[in-house]
């Protein structure tokens, strides 16, 4: 009988866990959709603003065919998106490699201090809250999400509409 309570206590303690991310999940498509608005943008156009801003900032510029994977838009539409954005002066298209043929996008200058002005507070805040965990909490906690993220990864590739993994989640589940 005690075997069961406990089962059954795990087991509510991953459903409240799912939840949790759901709602952050919730939470985090909301603030999209807010940023979008601040910037007069359609939110697909201002979550493909934010995907080159993130990949300049670690390093790792995007392609346009590789943004078109990480937004789930076909090339054709990843085009007409890039055009407008380009035509806004929100990004560039470059040719910075030593094959001419690569194009490399790039945001403009004015797209990372607006972003820095309006999630910067959040960011703030959130950085925080995790100031209250300690280090070796965080390195399970990461280790979780990467697991969930690689499960997730897996998932949708089973159903042939996979989403690109996220650069910087760990392949490997790091070991506690």
């Amino acid at each position: 009988m005690e075997e069961a309570m406990c089962v059954d206590g795990v087991a509510a303690q991953r459903e409240r866990l799912m939840e949790a991310l759901r709602i952050y999940g919730g939470h985090y498509a909301e603030l999209s959709r807010r940023f979008a608005g601040w910037l007069g943008l359609h939110s697909t156009d201002a979550t493909a603003v934010l995907q080159i801003a993130a990949a300049e900032e670690r390093g790792t510029p995007l392609s346009p065919a590789r943004l078109s994977e990480r937004i789930s838009l076909s090339t054709g539409a990843t085009t007409a998106l890039l055009n407008r954005l380009e035509a806004a002066g929100h990004i560039t298209r470059v040719r910075e490699h030593s094959d001419r043929r690569v194009v490399t996008l790039r945001s403009g200058g004015h797209i990372q201090e607006r972003a820095d002005e309006f999630f910067g507070p959040l960011a703030q805040r959130l950085d925080t809250t995790m100031s209250h965990y300690p280090p070796r909490l965080l390195e399970q906690f990461e280790a979780f999400m990467a697991d969930l993220n690689s499960t997730m990864d897996t998932h949708l590739t089973e159903q042939g509409t996979a989403a690109p993994r996220s650069p910087d989640t760990p392949r490997e589940r790091t070991s506690q």
